[in-house]
């Protein structure tokens, strides 16, 4: 697979994580979440990514998405940092709906 860039489309996002070639990490507050989050999106908040890495696959890319793109920004530059093939969600959930992408919980019904 070649180079992912750091800032990733929701569309390129969506193909990773459908096809299972990378896994999206929701970073954002429990209240966010439970407005609506992007399927198959694993939610660590940003708060508790530093104790909980271990829990996240070293050998796939991760995607980091919060509700525009800069808490999680934050979180994929740490994670780069750390040795992980980190990018961020270009727009964030904000983004991801504006595409048509599917979401699910509170927001999808409006």
């Amino acid at each position: 697979m070649a180079e992912l860039p750091f800032e990733l489309s929701p569309e390129q996002a969506a193909e990773l994580v459908a096809s299972g070639d990378a896994e999206l990490i929701d970073v954002r507050e429990e209240y966010e979440r439970e407005a609506g989050y992007i399927p198959g999106s694993r939610h660590l908040e940003l708060g508790q990514l530093a104790d909980r890495a271990d829990e996240l696959p070293a050998e796939l890319p991760l995607v980091f998405q919060c509700r525009v793109g800069s808490r999680s920004a934050m979180a994929a530059f740490a994670f780069r940092r750390a040795g992980f093939d980190a990018h961020n969600l270009d727009g964030g959930i904000v983004a991801w709906a504006a595409s048509g992408l599917p979401l699910e919980g509170e927001i999808a019904q409006h």
